[in-house]
This record gives structure tokens, C-alpha cells and sequence, in this order.
């Protein structure tokens, strides 16, 4: 898919939820938010800070708050799509056109302004340090080509390879893993790459 230079090409990309992404950009525009395109999605801040954003998926549409933790969801839609890493950020998915309340996604969009300009927010907590196994050092150290491509990745994603390789109590496993794992760094793919839009 081609880079995104406005929401009107994002959603123009996205036919399949067309109505849901132009009627939630509607509701947003309405408000005194910038729109921004941001990791490739129509974003919204104020004061440079990102309040919400929309992004098409498969079976759903999601609404992004960036501090929606902080939101009182009286209809009790958000979701945290991660428990594990998630703080702050809370979702709202519509499956249809119809499942979108103009005036309860304003009032969500209005609240989650009156926070931001209030200072509501989780700041992010800094990455902890990743261990990197010695098997995939090793391999990195001799294969020249590989470490290149490898160094390439998001730091995000030489993560999740570091994890997923050295997460295994056997060597065996972790061998295993890491020859898996070779031509999809050979790819420029991080490792979960295939369940990411």
C-alpha cells in the first residue's frame, strides 16, 4: 500500500470502510483539532499533542484517544488492546456505518480535548533494556549481510526477534527459532510483520 499524504487518501485507500473512516473524520473535524497524517493514519492533536486518531482494519474500524485512560466511557466502549503494554491508550471499534453515534463520538472526542488541555496524560515509560541472546549475536557477528538488514529494523522490531529467540529455555528452540527467523530479517520483516495491517 502507498504512503498516506492526507486522510482523504487514507480513507480513499480503504473503500471497504469508506463510510465509517469519512463519518468519524466528519465527527473530528468538527472540534478544534488538526488533522495530521501519523505511523500512516489520520491523526488528531491539539497543541501538538495527539488526542485521537482513526484507522481501518479488516473487521473493524478503531478510534484511537491517545490518553483514554483518563476518559469516564459512560457507554463503556473502550477497550485497551493490550493489557500488557498498554497504559494509556484506549480503543472504540465500529463494525459498521451504523454502529456510529455522531453525538456520543463527539461528546468522547470533546472530553478527551478538555483532558488534554487540562495535562491529563500517561507519558510514555522508556523501553526497558532488551537482552539480546547470544545465539543471534553470534550469527550477527558472522554474517555480515544479515546484521545489516538486521540493524535496519524499527528498534521495536530487533526486540521482538531478541525476545522470541531468547524467551526459549532450550537452546535447541532457540536455534530453531533463529533459523526461522533469518529470511524474514533477510526481508527487512519484523517478526509479527504478517498479523500487522
Amino acid at each position: 500500500m502507498k504512503k498516506q499524504k492526507s486522510a482523504i487518501d487514507y480513507i480513499e485507500n480503504h473503500p471497504e470502510r469508506k463510510r465509517e473512516l469519512t463519518l468519524l473524520r466528519d465527527i473530528i473535524r468538527e472540534t478544534e483539532l488538526t488533522e495530521t497524517i501519523k505511523w500512516g493514519v489520520p491523526c488528531y492533536s491539539i497543541d501538538g499533542k495527539n488526542v485521537v486518531a482513526i484507522a481501518a482494519f479488516k473487521s473493524y474500524v478503531g478510534l484511537w484517544f491517545y490518553q483514554g485512560v483518563f476518559l469516564s466511557d459512560p457507554k463503556k466502549v473502550l477497550i485497551n488492546a493490550n493489557e500488557e503494554n498498554t497504559k494509556a491508550l484506549r480503543q472504540w471499534r465500529f463494525h459498521r456505518v451504523e454502529d456510529i453515534d455522531p453525538k456520543a463520538v463527539k461528546q468522547y472526542v470533546m472530553e478527551a480535548i478538555d483532558n488534554q488541555k487540562k495535562g491529563k496524560e500517561i507519558k510514555a515509560v522508556k523501553a526497558k533494556k532488551v537482552e539480546f541472546p547470544t545465539e543471534l549475536l553470534a550469527l550477527l557477528a558472522q554474517d555480515k549481510q544479515l546484521k545489516t538488514k538486521f540493524e535496519t529494523l524499527t528498534p521495536g522490531k530487533q526486540r521482538e526477534y531478541a525476545e522470541h529467540i531468547g524467551s526459549a529455555k532450550q537452546e535447541k528452540t532457540r536455534l530453531s527459532r533463529l533459523e526461522k527467523a533469518i529470511p524474514l530479517i533477510e526481508e527487512g520483516k519484523g517478526l509479527h510483520d504478517k498479523y500487522r495491517k
